[in-house]
């Protein structure tokens, strides 16, 4: 009987809508939501870099997941469009993605799942795994979250976050000011979160002095504190 290639793809996830290293079944997991404008593989390499090997040498499953709708200009994906005002899908994508996070929890727990956003993805993985929106549910029991460049979004109102965050921003980002990630360190503090904020001289970027800290923050998520 011949063998079903997508039998090992994790819940709700296919080789359309998201892009995988090392085994996509482990202990572990790694959860990358990408920026406005870019896709799934923007992220992905971020992956054996974090984690300072091959995440297939290590028992590691890194999933990149990708945007569910195309960005205006033709290339490219997005979480919601930026340009329309009041970002009106911004409710359904809070939705989506919080499902897509659970359905991978049913292969990997997301006491196990640590989840890094960038720009636009920060700002998603902020809002769902802190149960910030008026429709949200409970926080998510992440093993860590990491927010690259991000922003809150304007309902954004955070329960208790039920993971350590950690939170990176250029000080000449051109693109998103640096006192948003201000904003969302005073937020989360004042939710009773467990939030570390590091700036650094650059821009919109995750930058190369960076690696070392998050390395360290998403090996401490994933061994428990």
């Amino acid at each position: 009987m011949p063998t079903d290639p997508l039998a090992d793809l994790p819940p709700g996830e296919d080789d359309s809508t998201a892009l995988f290293a090392g085994p996509r079944q482990a202990a572990s997991r790694l959860v990358l939501l990408h920026g406005w404008g870019a896709d799934a593989d923007d992220l992905l390499d971020l992956g054996p870099v974090l984690l300072g090997a091959d995440p297939a040498s290590i028992g590691l499953s890194v999933v990149a997941l990708r945007a569910p709708l195309p960005h205006p200009a033709g290339l490219g994906r997005q979480w919601y469009d930026l340009q329309q005002p009041e970002w009106p899908q911004l409710p359904e994508a809070r939705r989506a993605l919080r499902q897509r996070l659970l359905a991978l929890g049913t292969s990997v727990p997301l006491e196990h799942t640590c989840l890094l956003g960038f720009s636009q993805g920060a700002a998603m993985a902020i809002d769902v795994a802190t149960g910030g929106g008026p429709d949200d549910g409970d926080p998510l029991p992440l093993a860590g979250l990491v927010a690259c460049s991000g922003y809150p979004h304007p309902d954004w109102q955070p329960q208790t976050p039920c993971t350590a965050i950690l939170l990176t921003h250029g000080e000449q980002d051109p693109v998103v000011p640096f006192a948003a990630s201000v904003a969302l360190e005073r937020s989360l503090a004042e939710a009773g979160g467990s939030v570390q904020r590091i700036a650094f001289p650059g821009g919109h970027s995750i930058d190369a002095e960076l690696i070392a800290p998050m390395r360290e923050f998403l090996v401490r998520g994933w061994q428990g504190r």
